[in-house]
């Protein structure tokens, strides 16, 4: 069996590392002997010459770190300042600085002299997300001529989108160098064809393979699951003493993301007022939870995130709250995932609302923790990759805040049979096609293209 070596732009470290990327690729790099190269989350004025090996997994671990320059214009700058934004359909929050680009094609150029003398002939070779968009042509450039993929967990933005990078068509002769590109969902894969016809020296050879920049390259769609089985057994085993307690037995809607302008907090709260504003009614008998851990807090746009979501919601509650009820509980820190588990099998309503995402598995989360005799409702944003597979979900305009009103007045009044026939379709999807079949599906397709 040939070694898989996954590259990320973080490696999970500790002596019980976990995550939904962990349980996807811990078989295949347990049986394969595999490696698992990422950064280690420390910066160093003189980074280290060669890679930093990590014990504790049943697998081989390798870190690097970077200069505080490089992780800015690399992480802050490059990835998260300009490619994020353009996948999330944002351009107008890019910020677009010469340097930025210098450290990300540096950072993605010594991340591959690192691996190189850690490499076998016969190993597969797998890169995860934007970060790394890069590193196959820097391997190749030094001789690799292993099969490499990439797995996109973001949108790939469409022509009028990507045309708005600072060079086009220099991010498909990095991809070109890929010999499977992996997306969420066809929108994506829609996406790419487009805009690589648009920008870049394409031409189409069959449905899933195209010559980009000369090179031979196969895409296709791999959806992400969850580790099923596992989330299903901790909303099970959630503590009573870890749900969620109202004075007034109010009904709860919960929404987890991480505070970023992708994910539609601002909008959910504005279709939240609206139901309150159209049904008096309901004062006291649903509120909204909102978990919204921070991230990338130093970029500019991520602190009008939080100053737009914290005036929302202070606002809303100052409107509408009694003395015994809050419509909104906002927390902005992570909340533990077997405490999670509990509160989404507690609430009736699960809300993912997006306005670009790539697959959110919030989602799947939310139906895995859900009583199957008594199950909530969720409601999609039709932005987010799940909504592609889970059609039985209330699917919403996120942008529209009477549309998501009616879709939570619709999920309140749902009756059981309704709510059963549409989660235990939901739940067929969620484990049949879960985080395991995803990594096994996506490396049987991965297969050397180059001549």
């Amino acid at each position: 069996m040939s070694r898989l070596v996954a590259v990320s732009n973080r490696i999970p470290l500790g002596d019980n590392p976990s995550g939904g990327l962990v349980v996807a690729l811990d078989d295949a790099l347990r049986s394969s002997g595999g490696l698992w190269v990422g950064f280690s989350g420390e910066t160093a004025d003189v980074p280290a010459e060669e890679l930093t090996f990590h014990e504790g997994a049943d697998f081989r671990r390798a870190s690097f770190d970077l200069t505080p320059e490089d992780h800015d214009s690399y992480y802050l700058g490059f990835s998260n300042s300009v490619l994020w934004p353009v996948c999330h359909s944002r351009a107008d929050l890019m910020r677009i600085q010469p340097e930025y680009r210098d450290g990300y094609c540096r950072v993605n150029e010594r991340i591959a002299r690192l691996l190189l003398p850690h490499l076998r002939p016969d190993d597969r070779i797998w890169v995860q997300d934007y970060h790394l968009f890069p590193l196959a042509q820097e391997l190749r450039k030094l001789g690799v001529t292993a099969p490499i993929g990439h797995f996109l967990h973001i949108p790939f933005p469409g022509p009028s989108d990507c045309a708005t990078l600072p060079d086009p068509d220099e991010l498909f002769v990095w991809l070109s160098h890929y010999d499977l590109i992996g997306f969420q969902a066809q929108r994506d894969l829609d996406n790419f064809i487009a805009s690589a016809r648009s920008l870049s020296d394409f031409e189409p050879l069959s449905d899933n393979q195209f010559r980009i920049a000369g090179q031979r390259v196969q895409a296709g769609v791999f959806p992400i699951g969850i580790d099923a089985r596992a989330f299903i057994a901790e909303a099970e085993a959630a503590r009573e003493e870890d749900r969620m307690r109202s004075l007034t037995h109010a009904q709860v809607m919960i929404g987890v993301d991480r505070l970023d302008y992708s994910k539609g907090i601002p909008q959910r709260f504005r279709a939240f007022q609206a139901l309150l504003d159209s049904d008096p009614s309901l004062t006291e008998r649903v509120m909204l939870l909102q978990i919204a851990p921070p991230t990338r807090e130093s970029v500019d746009a991520y602190q009008q995130i939080r100053e737009e979501t914290e005036h929302l919601a202070g606002r809303i509650n100052g409107q509408f709250a009694t003395v015994n009820w809050t419509p909104i509980r906002f927390i902005h820190r992570p909340i533990p995932r077997n405490e999670l588990a509990g509160l989404y099998r507690q609430a009736r309503i699960g809300l993912v609302t997006p306005l670009a995402d790539g697959m959110n598995l919030v989602a799947k989360e939310y139906v895995a923790a859900q009583d199957r005799d008594d199950p909530g409702v969720l409601i999609l944003s039709r932005f987010a990759g799940a909504a592609e597979q889970m059609t039985d979900a209330l699917i919403v305009n996120p942008h529209d805040p009477s549309d998501v009103a009616l879709a939570m007045r619709q999920a309140l009044d749902m009756p059981l049979h309704e709510r059963q026939a549409r989660h235990e379709a939901l739940l067929r999807c969620v484990t049949e096609r879960d985080v395991g079949w995803w990594s096994a599906t996506y490396l049987k397709a991965l297969r050397p293209l180059r001549h």
